[in-house]
């Protein structure tokens, strides 16, 4: 379908065979994504990359996040699984990322959300660029604000970095070295490659690319894979009894687990059917392709199914195709699949309240991303207790 947003012509892909078609036959054409007026603020003028990596950071994170679970479940309290996931992302993020656990000088995150939340607010600006210069929506006072904001934590970030190393001292390398190294050997290029080059601004954006990548699209679908565990205890269940199956007496999940954990993949790719990260990515509910209960949640129906989730199989792209496909696919997988099994593995959830699963409230919010409206809020029981007793 096509249409013309303001002076923006949009085209609507709405089956996997003209997905294929967008997204690989013709990828080279629609490779590039339109600017909008935040992502010129925000992402120092589309400079990033958007992708993130995985790092040995997750283990001693998720380890306290379970204590601390540990402790509510003794209390029979409930915990803000949305805000305690986020919280356990973000730390791994800023370890990865920045060398560092979160910094009581500033609130990178409650300023990212701010970001995030801009982002996704329709700017008639973006397609009718004429009343841009009046800002009659304030969203360029705003972009402006944020933009400052961001830019002033990410030079005290870099500046702080480039003393470490210029001073030769032992620390953590991170991605803020790594990118200082080839800023620096960029500087050293000829003008026949300056285009390829390194600047201040491409560390900036790109840093700030794997914050938000990391942290507000990793903590949603972790969010909403609980969501729809809690909702569903005969697939808790079922998804308990295959990873005590398969790691034993073992009380961690570990990275090599996940190809033999079947049923935990299929949970996976059912959430981002039904609840896709990104807002724009149409939940997959065409019952030519998913049959006639394609409302409902139900894993089983990947059971004999090829279909991954890597841009290949055009019915389920979560993460994208072609040139664009989200890079850091692999790491955001990884960091879904590792929580969701740990926090099912270590305990049984109840909703408070007696609450029935039925009456849980399943509205999301529009922004960048499409998380839930409300946090989900749930008891935590420890199994081990619950196998004593």
């Amino acid at each position: 379908m096509s249409l013309r947003l303001g002076f923006v012509p949009t085209i609507v892909v709405s089956s996997p065979k003209a997905a294929e078609m967008f997204l690989k036959t013709h990828n080279t054409v629609f490779a590039s994504r339109p600017k909008s007026q935040g992502s010129q603020y925000l992402a120092y003028g589309t400079k990033g990359l958007a992708f993130t990596e995985y790092g040995p950071y997750w283990r001693n994170e998720m380890g306290r996040l379970v204590e601390e679970m540990k402790e509510a479940a003794e209390r029979r309290e409930v915990v803000d699984v949305s805000e305690r996931v986020e919280s356990l992302i973000e730390d791994m993020t800023y370890k990865m990322i920045l060398g560092q656990s979160k910094d009581d000088r500033f609130d990178l995150k409650c300023i990212i959300k701010e970001a995030v939340t801009l982002t996704g607010v329709f700017n008639i600006a973006d397609y009718v660029p004429f009343p841009r210069a009046l800002d009659l929506q304030g969203l360029t006072r705003c972009f402006k604000a944020t933009s400052k904001a961001i830019d002033e934590i990410l030079e005290i970030i870099i500046d702080e970095h480039q003393d470490v190393n210029r001073n030769d001292q032992k620390h953590y390398k991170d991605f803020i070295d790594a990118a200082l190294s080839l800023m620096n050997k960029s500087s050293n290029t000829t003008q026949d490659h300056v285009s390829n080059s390194m600047d201040r601004e491409n560390i900036k954006a790109i840093v700030l690319d794997m914050v938000v990548g990391s942290i507000d699209t990793s903590s949603t679908a972790i969010e909403w894979t609980l969501t729809e565990i809690i909702r569903h205890p005969r697939v808790m269940k079922r998804l308990h009894q295959e990873l005590t199956t398969i790691l034993g007496a073992s009380p961690m999940v570990e990275e090599k687990d996940l190809a033999t954990l079947e049923y935990l993949d299929m949970v996976v790719k059912e959430t981002l059917r039904l609840h896709p990260v990104g807002p724009l990515l149409i939940p997959r509910r065409n019952c030519d392709v998913w049959s006639d209960n394609v409302e409902e949640f139900f894993p089983e129906r990947f059971i004999g199914s090829n279909i991954d989730l890597r841009g290949h199989h055009f019915e389920l792209i979560p993460f994208g195709s072609g040139r664009r496909i989200c890079p850091g696919m692999n790491s955001g997988l990884l960091n879904i699949k590792l929580v969701v099994a740990q926090l099912v593995l270590t305990f049984d959830w109840e909703l408070p309240n007696g609450m029935s699963p039925k009456d849980l409230d399943m509205r999301e919010i529009f922004r960048l991303t499409a998380p839930r409206a409300q946090h989900l809020l749930a008891i935590p029981i420890y199994r081990a207790n619950m196998v004593e007793k």
